[in-house]
């Protein structure tokens, strides 16, 4: 079976052209190619497949098999797929997903191929029952969670998935390891959350680390950069437009009052190709 990996800002993916090729048990696939030691290596598998109600589909598997709503960088990487090779010349180019139909605007470089892109990421999900999160609120902000034996406040928001940020002075002092797994799967997620833990610098940057549900510590989320813009603006620690730095590169975030929706912006980068067994 063929395979290509690319990734954005660091999340990085296996990428199948389900337009020519057929997976049969995505989820057992995605545990075996994943493996960074056994297998290809990433943070999950990406499906790119034919749709009804866009230019092309797309299915995410985390490392661990489960499935996903939706990844802002891997729709990046999905979108530059389609556009280089041959599946769809749209621009934008829109790509369905478990979250809905998502625009992308690419940016194409002189050699006719995309060199990074804008996602229309649209509007956050800020009440606690669609995020969801046990809390009794109109909205999870400043919300006190345990764990480690250690007290945070978090803010939830959903992207179409769940995304719980918290607010540490030194991002780079955090036990990720350690205090991710139990976030993740915290009682008050009913299906689990995306974990982020982020220090401000100043109104318009931040500095994220990040525990991904299902695939653990990853340099990027794209979702969860989203929802880290939200999070900022409903608790006053930045403005709607920033500059997120990520273990493995910076994205740009806007969260606009004209719409209300979400842009992301960051690199989509083709790495390498080869054959899995099948």
């Amino acid at each position: 079976m063929r395979f290509v990996k690319l990734q954005g800002s660091g999340n990085d993916y296996v990428y199948i052209d389900g337009f020519h090729q057929r997976v049969e048990d995505p989820a057992d696939l995605a545990r075996a190619i994943s493996d960074r030691h056994f297998g290809v290596g990433s943070d999950g598998l990406i499906l790119i497949l034919p749709s009804t109600v866009a230019d092309v589909r797309m299915r995410i598997f985390n490392a661990d098999g489960s499935e996903a709503e939706m990844c802002g960088n891997g729709v990046r990487c999905v979108a530059k797929y389609a556009y280089d090779h041959g599946l769809a010349k749209a621009n934008p180019l829109r790509v369905e997903t478990a979250a809905g139909v998502k625009a992308i605007e690419l940016a194409v470089g002189p050699d006719g191929k995309v060199a990074a892109a804008t996602v229309d990421m649209g509007e956050p999900i800020l009440q606690p029952r669609q995020i969801p999160v046990a809390v009794e609120a109109d909205r999870a902000v400043n919300v006190p969670i345990s764990a480690g034996g250690m007290k945070f406040r978090m803010t939830c928001v959903s992207m179409g998935n769940p995304h719980a940020v918290l607010y540490v002075d030194d991002v780079e002092a955090v036990e990720l390891e350690r205090l991710g797994p139990e976030l993740e799967r915290h009682a008050m997620f009913p299906r689990r959350a995306n974990i982020h833990f982020v220090q401000v610098h100043s109104a318009r940057e931040v500095t994220v680390r990040t525990w991904e549900r299902g695939s653990g510590a990853t340099l990027a989320c794209g979702t969860g950069a989203a929802a880290v813009c939200v999070a900022g603006v409903l608790t006053g620690q930045n403005e709607r437009e920033i500059t997120l730095h990520a273990p493995g590169g910076d994205l740009s975030v806007t969260w606009r009052q004209d719409d209300n929706h979400v842009y992301l912006t960051g690199p989509a980068v083709e790495v390498f190709s080869g054959d899995w067994p099948a």
